[in-house]
């Protein structure tokens, strides 16, 4: 059974696995990251981890029972009670409900261990797989996404209220 695991330095050989394994899938949908980005990746995550550290972000994984990585869902820019979401799931496991039961899980958390009231979500027009998820997620459009928000896409802010 996949478990939620919040991100630590023994992550980063399947983080990177993941990334890598997913590159060409997650570009149809998103942005991306670019060769630097793998070039990078050690010094990468340990940026992440010291801002988790800083307490003003919180990233997670998500693990199967052989060690890989099945997803990422990330909690970052916290102010004042809220923060941004961002997640993505490998292939093999995308559309079995995967990503909608891991951000309702990460909806507790963010509640619970982080004490945010607000989550919001961008995605594009374009990506109804992630709509879908947030919406299932008890996510509601709350307004437009920039180009400038979604790496050159338009789309829309979604949002979540939740319970301590």
């Amino acid at each position: 059974m996949p478990e939620l695991e919040q991100l630590h330095a023994g992550h980063a050989p399947a983080v990177l696995d993941f990334e890598l394994m997913n590159r060409a899938y997650f570009a149809a949908s998103v942005s991306d990251r670019g060769d630097e980005f793998f070039d990078q990746f050690p010094d990468r995550h340990s940026a992440l981890l010291a801002e988790q550290e800083a307490g003003i972000c919180a990233f997670y994984v998500l693990v199967a029972d052989d060690g890989s990585v099945l997803g990422r869902f990330n909690l970052y820019d916290f102010d004042d009670g809220t923060a941004k979401l961002g997640y993505r799931v490998a292939q093999q496991v995308a559309g079995r409900g995967v990503a909608t039961a891991t951000v309702r899980e990460l909806c507790r958390i963010a509640a619970a261990r982080h004490g945010l009231r607000t989550l919001r979500a961008a995605t594009s027009h374009d990506n109804a797989a992630s709509q879908k998820v947030l919406a299932k997620a008890g996510f509601v459009p709350v307004g437009p996404a920039t180009p400038a928000d979604l790496g050159g896409k338009s789309g829309t802010w979604y949002q979540r209220d939740l319970q301590p």
